[in-house]
This record gives C-alpha cells, structure tokens and sequence, in this order.
C-alpha cells in the first residue's frame, strides 16, 4: 500500500488526522473558549495561525479540537454501519427463503429513505447532537453496505465449502465468520471508506441545518456553518475547514480503493500468482502498475497462465488450487 502513491497520500492525511486530534486532547494554540474582541475576522498572525472568526476565537484551535469530534463521528459511524449493514447480510443469505426474502425488500424500501429525512426524525425527541449524525448516518450507510455486498455474499454461500461446513456442523455465525466475511472484505473495505468519508460530509451539512453538532461542540461542520454566512467578505475562515474536510474525505475514499487493490485476488495480480502457487518474494506485491514486483516475465506468465485456471471459489476464498 505504501509503494502506492495514492496509498502514501491517504495514510498520511489519515495518520496527521489522528495525531492532531490526539494532540488537540492536551494541547490547542488558543483556549477555546477565548475570545478576542479587537481581533474579529482577524488575518493569519503569529498570535492566530489561520485567523480568528466572528467571535475572536481562534480558528486553528477550534479546527484542531474539532479534528477529535469528527474522528469520533466517523468511528462511531462506521462501526454502526458495520455491524447494521453485516447483519442485513446474514440475513439476506439464510438458508430460510422467507427471512432472505422479506430482509431483501425492506433493504429495498428503506435504501430510499433519505439520511437528512432520518435525521430529522431523530432531531425531534434527541435534539441536535452526534448521536442523531451517527444513527441517521449508520443506519443509511448500512443498508448500502448490505445491498452492495448480497451479490458476493450469496455466491459465497451457495458455493461448496460452505455447504460442506454446514453438513459438518457448523453454525451460522460460524460460517457467517470463516466463509461468508472474508469473501466480501474487498466490497466492506470500500463501501466503509466511502461511509467514513460521507460521515465527515453529513457531519457538516447537518450541523448547518442545525440538527447535527450542537452549538458550543468544536467540529469542521461547526467552523463552516459560522463562517459560511460571510464568505464573500472573509473566504479564508470558510476555506480553512472547506479544505480540511475535502483533504479527509478524498483520502478516506483513496484508502477503501487502495485496500480493496492489496486484499482483492481480482484487481491484485501478487495474490493472484500465491493462489496459483507462484513463489513471490517476501516483501513484493502489487506495485500499482497492474505487475506483480520480483518476479520475471516467464515465470509471471506461466503462473498467471495458470491463475486464470484457478476456480472461482479458491479464487473467491484466498485458498491455493490444488
């Protein structure tokens, strides 16, 4: 992933993420509850990195405390959607027709329920607050997850090792565990980069609308709805955060792409070349020029020859032909 510049691009902004929301635990340039009369709007300065807003407070430090909030949304929501989003797919794969199809329609209906619709239901009993974000957005996110991921899944549990465990006594969450999930990690790793990079986009737009981060919590959906209101007269305090939020999103959407490429046996020909009993040297792998690295062209012919000839289940399932 790291051989990748777009995977060197993403673990980055992902990794200075992390650590400006750890640090911003113990450390801010400003209080954030301090505000400075005479310096209102105020230009980049030794004192104020990026400026101050229309309250004097510090924009840096409001951004940086908001990195946490965000990065608490984000976790929250995918975890949500995760566990909402795998249970729909066990059910949608159980061997009991009436349960598959009945979970199948009501993923259809639901899908087209709108997030901000979800939220605003939410916002009526629970008020504005990171709950109402991560319910509205885990529960959208989930069903697109279970919807996308059917496919793989039903494949997986109609093949034959599956049926195998079953006669052998395995259980539903077993084979749900071992068989069905590792099957469809390349379609999760993508569709939760796109529910964690949707989760920074949601966090903003409805904390604009009101119903998302309450007033007085730093986020990057906070900083934009207070400055946004005067962009024509001072752009920098919109475009500090505006360009924040793209940053994360773009390198969370890269990061799905690029571990999709690293764990797919499709789209990465080094695991393609294991499958069919290549030898790849330790430490080679997809370099993201569609090559396998350290190995010759004849033998990267001859045992590509013989991937293709692998069946779709070792393929599907990361097992060696045999």
């Amino acid at each position: 992933m790291w051989r990748r510049g777009e995977g060197r691009f993403a673990l980055i902004v992902l990794a200075l993420w992390v650590l400006v929301a750890a640090i911003s635990l113990v450390w801010t340039p400003q209080s954030l509850w301090a505000t400075d009369g005479y310096h209102v709007w105020a230009k980049p300065s030794a004192d104020h990195w990026l400026g101050t807003d229309g309250t004097g407070s510090d924009v840096f430090s409001w951004l940086m405390a908001g990195s946490r909030t965000n990065l608490l949304i984000v976790l929250l929501t995918v975890a949500l959607s995760a566990v909402w989003g795998l249970a729909l797919v066990a059910a949608m794969v159980a061997r009991h027709a009436a349960l598959s199809n009945a979970t199948v329609v009501a993923v259809d209906a639901l899908i087209s329920i709108p997030t901000v619709l979800v939220a605003l239901i939410l916002a009526v009993p629970l008020g504005a607050s990171v709950t109402v974000i991560v319910i509205a957005c885990g529960f959208g996110y989930g069903l697109n997850l279970a919807r996308v991921a059917r496919p793989a899944a039903v494949l997986a549990a109609r093949s034959s090792y599956v049926e195998s465990a079953r006669s052998n006594g395995a259980s539903g969450w077993r084979v749900l565990t071992s068989h069905i999930i590792p099957n469809i990690l390349p379609v999760l790793a993508v569709q939760l980069s796109l529910s964690a990079g949707t989760a920074v986009l949601a966090e903003s737009g409805l904390t604009y609308l009101g119903i998302g981060v309450p007033s007085g919590v730093p986020s990057w959906g906070h900083s934009l709805a207070t400055s946004v209101k005067l962009i024509n007269v001072f752009p920098l305090t919109v475009l500090w955060p505006g360009l924040i939020v793209t940053l994360v999103v773009v390198a969370l959407n890269v990061f799905g792409d690029v571990l999709r490429d690293a764990i797919d046996p499709v789209s990465n020909p080094a695991l393609r070349l294991r499958q069919a009993g290549a030898v790849v040297p330790a430490g080679h792998g997809d370099d993201g020029d569609g090559d396998a690295d350290g190995i010759d062209n004849d033998e990267a012919d001859t045992a590509q020859r013989r991937a293709e000839d692998v069946p779709d289940t070792a393929v599907m399932t990361g097992r060696s032909a045999r």
